[in-house]
């Protein structure tokens, strides 16, 4: 049955003009003479959503989007200045870092408040108290006022009561760029077992590759007016693209599935190939087959994400999948090693050069940890344009 846990119906929420003297003498006026302060500045303009229970929904857009004030009215911090709202359920948020905790007190005291707040009884605080101070795995400082805590700490210590309440409804506001690379694994762990058992989840990031790993829909907010919403890959790649297409150089660096990280590389890309060539720049046919073989080493048994890019010679991206996009499983030997093989049969690309990439990532696609290129070119005896051929027929009316 489907069970709407959150809808929203022509939902705006507008600020007022200033604070300055003169505007608030203004406002003060027109509430007497009309009833009614001016509208003010709109922030959020005819928002419409729903989200079904066992969904996963991303938001994304620019800063200064509205995708924050869009969780603030959900989660009732803000009120609507019109449209209607609905909510079901029990709801768990986690939005701006220390939201909901006294500094004074504990994070232990801090802890139990806030589960009796998102609906444990006592009885289930004690029961669930061990296993909260284990996810949260922050040491002593348990013991120590909140307002000792770094904002690593905090987000620990909220992240651990929700994945104890296990609410119907989970909305997280950034949540995971913030604290160390293995607590984000870790939550990352968690919320995918949170999705495959029936949660629901509303998450902001500007984590192209967290939204698509995690949500089954997007929803783009620009400006305060939904952009586009649908199919996560379907508004993602728009978003991209629009990003593309204003500054690309801008897009590259900020859309870092392809930037080396600055660590240690542990999950490693000992060896890439094409068409069995290791060395030089391979010459391949339009229209004929490319085979990227990459051979990779994991130093804990656990399969990295694999994944592989073609660039034009002047750095525009043509193409990048993952094995996990496609949903593949690498599957070590004795040794933690691997060779996989990426294949694109009648390959499509223009004649021209292009780099192949090949990228190692660590099993939650959170970091990059080795990368490997080598220039390739592409000859063919054609007269189009662009960098790749499109399918299409002529006709004449």
């Amino acid at each position: 049955m489907r069970e709407v846990l959150l809808s929203l119906k022509d939902v705006s929420k507008s600020y007022g003009q200033s604070a300055q003297a003169r505007s608030r003498a203004s406002a003060f006026w027109q509430i007497l003479l009309r009833g009614q302060a001016p509208a003010g500045k709109p922030v959020l303009e005819g928002i419409d959503l729903e989200v079904i229970r066992g969904q996963s929904v991303g938001v994304i857009g620019a800063n200064g989007a509205g995708k924050s004030t869009l969780l603030k009215l959900i989660t009732g911090v803000l009120a609507p200045s019109s449209g209607e709202m609905h909510t079901q359920g029990s709801t768990a948020a986690l939005l701006e870092l220390g939201a909901g905790f006294d500094p004074e007190y504990s994070g232990l005291d801090n802890l139990e408040m806030n589960a009796a707040f998102l609906g444990l009884t006592r009885r289930q605080i004690d029961a669930h108290r061990d296993d909260i101070v284990a996810f949260a795995d922050i040491g002593e400082a348990i013991h120590e006022p909140v307002k000792h805590y770094s904002s690593g700490m905090v987000v620990r210590l909220g992240f651990a009561v929700v994945a104890a309440v296990k609410p119907d409804l989970l909305i997280t506001d950034e949540v995971l760029a913030v604290g160390d690379e293995s607590f984000q694994k870790k939550c990352i762990r968690w919320i995918e077992g949170y999705l495959e058992g029936g949660g629901t989840l509303l998450m902001v990031s500007h984590n192209m590759y967290q939204v698509q790993k995690l949500c089954q829909h997007a929803l783009w907010l620009d400006a305060g007016t939904i952009r586009a919403q649908g199919d996560v890959f379907d508004v993602t790649q728009r978003y991209l693209a629009f990003h593309e297409r204003k500054d690309s150089q801008s897009q590259l660096e900020s859309q870092s599935h392809f930037a080396k990280d600055e660590v240690k590389a542990h999950y490693a890309l000992t060896a890439l190939s094409i068409n069995g060539q290791l060395t030089d720049e391979p010459v391949l046919e339009f229209g004929g087959t490319l085979v990227v073989e990459m051979t990779i080493a994991s130093p804990d048994g656990r399969a990295p994400v694999v994944m592989v890019g073609v660039v034009r010679a002047d750095g525009t991206p043509v193409y990048g999948v993952a094995t996990d996009h496609d949903g593949v499983s690498i599957r070590l030997n004795a040794q933690g090693q691997a060779s996989v093989q990426c294949t694109f049969d009648a390959l499509q690309l223009l004649p021209g050069g292009y780099h192949i990439k090949a990228h190692t990532l660590d099993p939650e696609g959170l970091r990059v940890h080795d990368t490997a290129e080598m220039a390739i070119t592409v000859r063919g005896q054609t007269r189009e344009l662009g960098v790749t051929r499109l399918a299409h027929r002529w006709s004449q009316s």
